[in-house]
C-alpha cells in the first residue's frame, strides 16, 4: 500500500507540472510573436518614411520655397511702402527741462498711395504750418513722454492726427522717425 500511495504521489505532481510547464511556453511564444510584429510594423514604417524623404527632391524644394518667399515679400513691399515725404531736422527744448533737455528729430511722412502726389504737393505748399505744428507737438513733450517706446508711439500718431486734420487732398498714412536723439 505504501509502494501504491507513493506510486500515487509521484504521478499526480507530474501531471500538474507538465500542464503548468506547458501553458508557458504557449504564452511566451504568443508574446514573442506580438513583440516581433510590432518591432517589424516600426521597422516598416520608418523605412516607408526614409524612402519618402528620398524621393523628395531636396535642393529643388529649397530654392522653390526660397522663391516663392521673395516673390511675396516684392509684392507685400510694392502694396506696403507709398510715397515718403522727407522733413527737414527738428532741435526743440523738451516741456519742463527749462532748457536743459533738448531733443534733435528727423521724420519722413508716408503718405496714402492712391493720391501720394496730390498730398505731397501741398505738403510742400504748407511746409511752414507743417513744421510748426510738429514744434509745437514736439516742445510740449518732457523727457519722460519721449524716452519710452509708447512715448515715441503716441507722439507719433500724435503728429499724424493732427496734420490729416488739416490736409484736404489726402491723408499721411504713416511717421517714420529717423533720426530721435535727446539728452
Amino acid at each position: 500500500m505504501a509502494e501504491e500511495k507513493a506510486a500515487a504521489a509521484e504521478s499526480s505532481p507530474a501531471p500538474a507540472a507538465s500542464t503548468s510547464n506547458g501553458s508557458k511556453p504557449i504564452w511566451l511564444i504568443a508574446l514573442v510573436v506580438v513583440n516581433m510584429v510590432m518591432v517589424g510594423g516600426v521597422g516598416f514604417m520608418l523605412y516607408k518614411n526614409r524612402q519618402k524623404e528620398a524621393a523628395e527632391p531636396k535642393i529643388e524644394h529649397v530654392i522653390k520655397g526660397e522663391h516663392e518667399t521673395q516673390e511675396k515679400e516684392a509684392h507685400e513691399e510694392k502694396a506696403f511702402v507709398g510715397k515718403v515725404v522727407p522733413l527737414e531736422t527738428f532741435i526743440v527744448n523738451l516741456a519742463g527741462s527749462k532748457g536743459r533737455k533738448v531733443a534733435k528729430v528727423n521724420m519722413e511722412l508716408e503718405l496714402k498711395d492712391n493720391d501720394g502726389a496730390n498730398v505731397a504737393d501741398e505738403i510742400d505748399k504748407r511746409k511752414a504750418q507743417v513744421r510748426d505744428i510738429i514744434i509745437i507737438l514736439l516742445s510740449s513733450k518732457t523727457y519722460e513722454e519721449v524716452s519710452s517706446r509708447e512715448g515715441k508711439d503716441n507722439l507719433r500718431n500724435e503728429i499724424k492726427d493732427t496734420i490729416n486734420s488739416f490736409l484736404t487732398k489726402g491723408k499721411i498714412s504713416s511717421v517714420f522717425f529717423t533720426e530721435f536723439i535727446y539728452n
